[in-house]
């Protein structure tokens, strides 16, 4: 039977037992009451594990390990502060598998935290914004806390939630997280402009966060019938819906839906997805899997990296001695992208780091391979798209190098001399 609690009177003893281990939903998803208590009794909980994702909160400190051991799948946003401190520990994992590990056990779930809407035209509580692996965990966890926030938009989604399916109900009202869209600019739209040579009519894209995935989604709004498949849509999105090229009218699977598994955004997001029939919200063993992507014809999947070496090996994870990124849904996509019919993987970011201090086109990586140089399609930066599909590796760097910094080239020619002399 469903106990409603309100927020204000919200003890989680007896709800989260000691030595539990705790799932919640991640970025826009966070049930921030729930996480906020959670944070706030920890004391008298004893100790607990906690697993979590990409976060924009500032519930997280690196002071909460006092009484919380902290994992996740990595460190976008907040998490990173974690990182640094050393409480953080990273469970290197894809996206898409992050449901199965929970469902068989690899990741603990005893208590899952869910942020849901109010009831909609179904009659059921829809996951909102963030479905991705949370499903999973309610599906796996002894307990379900469920905080029912009226400001969360009802999203059409694969999976929702009967009142029964939660054992502790909190009703809230505040508003939902939100992220604000990136800054674009000339470099931006210097890179978009050789990115949107790969994306025609038709298209089905797949893009992540950040200033560059923007400004391609700016770019592309002259393209027909364009299809939408991603682990995530933002404000960007949006915008290409409402230019008209946006459609899905040719996608093979799901036509006429835009399918995302998170919504990362403001408020004009959740305005556009709530009780949008043309929405559908889907777990990320959907949006990220094989059989599922395989069926997407002339999918190009857009995602970026911190570094890329002369053989096309990318690093999206860590920058210097800091973990920043995640192996995320990277990799799902990339192979997708490059193996779908018509379709195109591409990364894509500024050739230069720090000011211009750095190249982040390298003879080697300083962190580790988020994604196999055999998977790389087309590295896209402001001076260029180097298509590695095919290449062997002295001719990679030659093209690599072409569209590096111009004042790094002469520099990387020079490190490569004995690859390119040996040819590997």
């Amino acid at each position: 039977m469903t106990r409603r609690v309100d927020a204000a009177s919200l003890d989680l003893a007896g709800i989260v037992r000691p030595g539990d281990q705790v799932v919640w939903g991640q970025a826009t998803g966070e049930p921030q009451t729930l996480t906020e208590a959670l944070v706030r009794q920890r004391q008298d909980l004893e100790r607990v594990h906690v697993f979590i994702a990409t976060c924009f909160s500032d519930t997280l400190r690196p002071e909460h390990a006092d009484h919380l051991d902290i994992r996740a799948f990595g460190a976008i946003g907040s998490p990173a502060r974690l990182a640094k401190a050393g409480v953080l520990d990273i469970v290197p994992c894809h996206v898409g598998q992050v449901g199965r590990y929970i469902e068989d056990g690899q990741i603990g779930c005893d208590v899952a935290f869910v942020q849901v809407s109010p009831p909609g035209p179904d009659g059921r509580f829809s996951f909102g914004l963030i479905h991705d692996y949370t499903p999973a965990a309610v599906r796996k966890a002894r307990t379900v806390v469920a905080e029912v926030n009226d400001q969360v938009p009802w999203t059409r989604g694969a999976c929702s939630l009967a009142e029964d399916d939660i054992d502790v109900l909190v009703p809230t009202s505040r508003p939902p997280l939100e992220v604000a869209g990136a800054s674009v600019g000339d470099l931006e739209r210097a890179v978009a402009g050789f990115a949107g040579d790969y994306i025609g009519d038709g298209a089905v894209l797949q893009v992540g966060i950040g200033s560059i995935p923007d400004a391609i989604m700016q770019s592309i709004g002259d393209r027909k019938d364009l299809g939408f498949h991603s682990g995530m849509a933002g404000d960007a999105f949006v915008d290409l819906v409402a230019s008209g090229s946006l459609t899905n009218a040719r996608k093979p699977i799901d036509p006429g839906v835009s399918v995302s598994g998170a919504l990362i955004g403001s408020r004009k997001l959740y305005d556009f997805a709530h009780e949008n029939p043309a929405l559908l919200m889907q777990e990320s063993s959907y949006t990220h899997g094989e059989t599922t992507l395989a069926a997407l014809d002339r999918l190009v999947s857009i995602n970026s990296a911190v570094e890329v070496d002369l053989t096309g090996q990318v690093n999206a994870e860590v920058a210097g001695p800091n973990y920043i990124g995640a192996t995320g849904g990277q990799v799902d996509f990339v192979r997708a992208g490059h193996r779908s019919k018509g379709g195109h993987s591409l990364i894509a970011f500024a050739s230069t780091a720090r000011n211009g201090s750095i190249s982040r086109i390298k003879l080697a990586l300083d962190g580790p391979v988020t994604t196999a140089r055999s998977d790389v399609d087309v590295i896209v930066t402001e001076y260029g798209a180097a298509e590695l599909r095919g290449q062997p590796l002295r001719e990679r760097a030659r093209r690599l190098i072409a569209i590096a910094h111009p004042d790094f080239r002469e520099g990387l020619e020079r490190e490569a001399h004995e690859l390119f002399r040996r040819g590997y």
